[in-house]
C-alpha cells in the first residue's frame, strides 16, 4: 500500500501544531482547576433536607452569605446522594401553588440568599440510597463564578418546617 502524502502539511508545521498544543493545554487545564476553587467567599448556615417518604422527592434549604463586594449566583448543586439536584422556586398566585426550576439564585455582594419552605429550594431526586431523618447529606453548591462550596445538610422528618426540631402540632 502506497503511504498519503499531504503537501500542505510538512513536519515544521506538525511540530509547532504539537509544541504550542503542549504549551497551551497545560495552561487551560490550570484554568479549569482555578474555576473549580473553594467559594470562600460564600459560607452556608441552617442548611437541613426535609426528607419525605418513600421514593418522592426531598427538598433542601439553607441560608448562603456573600461576604464579597460582587453579587454571586448559585447555579445549581450536585451530590452523591442524589441522581439529580435542581434549583426550584415555589409560589403561590390566585390561591394556585406553584413550583418551576429556575436557571439561578443571586446572592447580594455583602447579602444573602435563603432557600426556604415555601419559595427557593434545591430538589433532590432519585436518592442513589434511602436516606432518613438523622443523616447527614453533602451538596456540593456551584455558583457562576466557577467556585464551589461543599455543604453538609442535615436530614429532617416531613414535618420539619425548619433546622431546628419539629413543630408537633403546626
Amino acid at each position: 500500500m502506497k503511504p498519503i502524502r499531504l503537501p500542505f502539511l510538512n513536519a515544521g508545521l506538525l511540530l509547532a501544531g504539537l509544541l504550542l498544543a503542549g504549551l497551551l493545554l497545560p495552561g487551560l487545564l490550570l484554568a479549569g482547576g482555578v474555576q473549580a476553587a473553594a467559594a470562600d467567599h460564600v459560607h452556608a448556615s441552617d442548611a437541613w433536607i426535609r426528607v419525605l417518604p418513600g421514593a418522592l422527592p426531598a427538598g433542601a434549604y439553607v441560608t448562603l452569605h456573600n461576604d464579597s463586594a460582587q453579587p454571586v449566583a448559585l447555579t445549581g448543586a450536585t451530590s452523591t446522594a442524589y441522581a439529580e439536584v435542581m434549583l426550584h422556586h415555589s409560589s403561590t398566585a390566585g390561591g394556585m401553588s406553584r413550583m418551576s426550576m429556575v436557571d439561578t439564585l443571586t446572592v447580594p455582594a455583602h447579602g444573602e440568599a435563603v432557600l426556604a419552605p415555601a419559595g427557593y429550594h434545591l430538589m433532590l431526586m432519585k436518592a442513589k440510597n434511602p436516606v432518613k431523618p438523622g443523616d447527614t447529606v453533602t451538596l456540593t453548591l456551584k455558583f457562576s463564578d466557577g467556585s464551589t462550596l461543599a455543604t453538609d445538610f442535615a436530614a429532617r422528618p416531613a414535618n420539619a418546617i425548619d433546622a431546628g426540631e419539629p413543630h408537633a402540632g403546626h
